[in-house]
C-alpha cells in the first residue's frame, strides 16, 4: 500500500512511523519535515499527504504534528478527506470501522513507540463497516461537503 506521511518536526515518533510502515510493507511519499524540498509547517504538511489521498496518488496517509490536532484538522479541509486523531488502538479501529477514515493522525508528543505499532496494527487490520447505517453516515459526509461550499 502507498501511504503519505507528513510531519511538521522530525520529533517523537516521526522517523520510527516511516521506518515502521516500511517494515510492514508499505511505500511511503514522504511530506513536510519527511522531505528535503517541503515547507514543513503543519498545515502544508498535511495538506499534501491529504492531496495524495484524495487525488489517488496514495491508498492512506498518516499525518502528525506535536499534538496531531492541528495535522487533523489540515487534511480535513481537502476533499473527501476523513482524517481522524488516534490516541489508542481501539479509537483507530473505530475510526476505519464506523467512519471509514482514510487519514491517521497522530501527537508526536503524546504517541509512544509501543502505542504507535498497536495503533497501526488496529488501522491497519480494520475494514470499514459494510453496515448499511454506518455506510449512510460515510455517504451523508459527502453530501455535507458538497453542500457547505456553497
Amino acid at each position: 500500500m502507498r501511504i503519505s506521511v507528513a510531519a511538521d518536526e522530525r520529533v517523537g515518533i516521526a522517523g520510527e512511523l516511516v521506518e515502521e510502515l516500511a517494515r510492514r510493507g508499505h511505500w511511503t511519499v514522504p511530506h513536510g519535515a519527511l522531505s528535503d524540498d517541503e515547507r514543513d509547517d503543519w498545515a502544508w504538511a498535511s495538506e499534501a499527504a491529504a492531496r495524495d489521498v484524495a487525488a489517488g496518488r496514495a491508498d492512506q496517509a498518516v499525518v502528525c504534528c506535536w499534538t496531531g490536532t492541528g495535522a487533523s484538522i489540515a487534511a480535513n479541509k481537502v476533499a473527501g478527506i476523513r482524517a481522524a486523531l488516534c490516541t489508542d488502538a481501539p479509537t483507530a479501529a473505530g475510526a476505519r470501522t464506523w467512519n471509514d477514515a482514510n487519514i491517521l493522525a497522530l501527537s508526536l508528543r503524546s504517541t509512544s513507540s509501543g502505542e504507535l505499532r498497536e495503533i497501526l496494527d488496529a488501522w491497519f487490520d480494520t475494514e470499514p463497516s459494510t453496515i448499511p447505517a454506518d455506510q449512510a453516515n460515510i455517504a451523508h459526509l459527502s453530501k455535507i461537503e458538497h453542500t457547505s461550499h456553497r
